[in-house]
C-alpha cells in the first residue's frame, strides 16, 4: 500500500531570473514522496508557475482532497498509475507529473534499475545542457557570461534591445547561442531580428511569436534556416500533429506535458514525425532535472539548467561533466534526498 507525504521547496536563484513573462527571486515547488512496502521512498517535484496559474498551494490542496484515492491504489506499473493520475487530477497536469515522477522513481527502485536501464538507453547523455541567460542589462548580461563559462548559452528576449544584446553576447563569446522569446515578438520584430541572427549563427530560435500564431511562424521557418522550435505551442501531446508544418521542433517540458509517461510517447511521435526534440527544465531542483538526464539520450537539444542557476538544492544525484547530465547508476531516479519534509 502506498503512503503519500508532500512538501514545498522554495529555492533561490543565484541571480534574479527574468524572462518576457517576469521576474522571480526564487523557484517554488512540491515534493512529493511515495513510500511502498518494506520501506521503498520515491520521489518527485513540479515547480509553481504563474503564467500556466500553478501554485503549490493548490497542488496541495488537490493532493489532499484525493490521498485516500492515492494511497488505495495497487501500484504495479507506473504507466497504469499516469493514467489513474490523470483522470484523477484532469486540470492539473503540474501535479501529475510530480506523481508521475516518483511512480517512475518507485519502479526502478522496485525492479533495482535505473530509469535509463529500464528504458534500455545509455546513462550518461551525448548532449549538452545549455545554461540560461535571463533578460538583464547588457553588463549583467555579459557579467553572468563571465562568471559562467558554458559550450552553450540559451539567451532569453523579449525587449527592445535584444538585437544590440545578443551582438555584444557574440563579440564576447564564441560558445554556441539559443534565443527563447517565450512568444514575446511580433512577426515584424521576428523579420526584423532573423537577418541578424543568421550572421550572428544562433542555433535555434525557441517560440518566437504568441503560442497560437501557427500561420506566421510558419511564413518565419521559409525566411530563415534557423531551427525554430515549439515551447508554448506545444504543451502535450495533442499539441505535435498541430506544430509539425509551422516548427522544425519541439520542446517538452515533464511539467507541462504532465509526466514521464506522456514525455515519453512525446518523444516517440516527434521522431516519427520528423521533429527535433529539446527537453527543458523549469528551473526544477536536481529531483526534476535527474528525470531529463534519464530522457535526455533520446532527444537532440538539452535544457537541464535548473540546479546551475539555483544557490541551494533539496536533493544530490547528477553531476554535469562539461554540461553533460551524468546520473548516479542508483535505481530509480539515482537522487538523495537532503531532509524530507524538506524545509528551504
Amino acid at each position: 500500500m502506498l503512503q503519500l507525504s508532500h512538501s514545498i521547496s522554495n529555492l533561490p536563484f543565484q541571480y534574479p531570473f527574468t524572462t518576457s513573462k517576469g521576474t522571480k527571486d526564487c523557484q517554488k515547488s512540491i515534493v512529493v514522496e511515495l513510500t511502498w512496502g518494506p520501506g521503498i521512498k520515491a520521489y518527485g517535484e513540479a515547480p509553481a508557475i504563474d503564467y500556466y496559474n500553478v501554485t503549490v498551494e493548490q497542488m496541495q490542496a488537490d493532493l489532499e482532497s484525493k490521498r485516500k484515492f492515492i494511497e488505495s491504489f495497487s501500484f504495479m506499473d507506473p504507466k497504469r498509475f499516469w493514467h489513474f493520475l490523470h483522470h484523477l487530477f484532469p486540470a492539473n497536469p503540474f501535479l501529475v507529473s510530480a506523481l508521475d515522477m516518483a511512480g517512475w522513481d518507485l519502479y526502478g527502485k522496485m525492479k533495482r534499475k535505473s530509469l535509463s536501464d529500464l528504458w534500455n538507453c545509455n546513462a550518461n547523455s551525448s548532449v549538452q545542457t545549455d545554461y540560461t541567460i535571463g533578460i538583464d542589462t547588457i553588463d549583467m548580461m555579459l557579467n553572468k557570461i563571465e562568471q559562467h563559462p558554458a559550450p552553450i548559452y540559451k539567451i532569453k528576449v523579449g525587449t527592445a534591445d535584444d538585437l544590440e544584446k545578443i551582438v555584444q553576447i557574440r563579440k564576447r563569446t564564441n560558445s554556441v547561442i539559443r534565443i527563447d522569446a517565450n512568444a514575446a515578438w511580433s512577426f515584424d520584430q521576428a523579420l526584423v531580428n532573423l537577418p541578424i541572427l543568421n550572421q550572428l549563427h544562433i542555433e535555434l530560435i525557441e517560440q518566437p511569436l504568441s503560442k497560437d500564431n501557427f500561420d506566421g511562424t510558419a511564413a518565419l521557418r521559409k525566411l530563415t534556416e534557423i531551427p525554430i522550435i515549439a515551447d508554448e505551442s506545444c504543451v502535450g501531446f495533442s499539441d505535435i500533429e498541430k506544430c509539425k508544418d509551422a516548427f522544425t521542433g519541439i520542446n517538452i517540458k515533464l511539467t507541462k506535458c504532465s509526466g514521464i509517461t506522456p514525455a515519453l510517447e512525446m518523444i516517440k511521435k516527434a521522431k516519427q514525425l520528423g521533429l527535433t526534440i529539446m527537453l527543458g527544465c523549469m528551473n526544477e531542483s536536481t529531483i526534476g532535472t535527474a528525470a531529463l538526464g534519464h530522457l535526455s539520450p533520446m532527444v537532440d537539444y538539452l535544457d537541464a539548467d535548473g540546479p546551475l542557476l539555483l544557490s541551494n538544492d533539496i536533493a544530490t544525484g547528477i553531476q554535469y561533466d562539461n554540461f553533460k547530465l551524468t546520473n548516479s547508476q542508483e535505481a530509480g531516479l539515482g537522487i538523495r534526498i537532503n531532509s524530507f519534509p524538506i524545509s528551504i
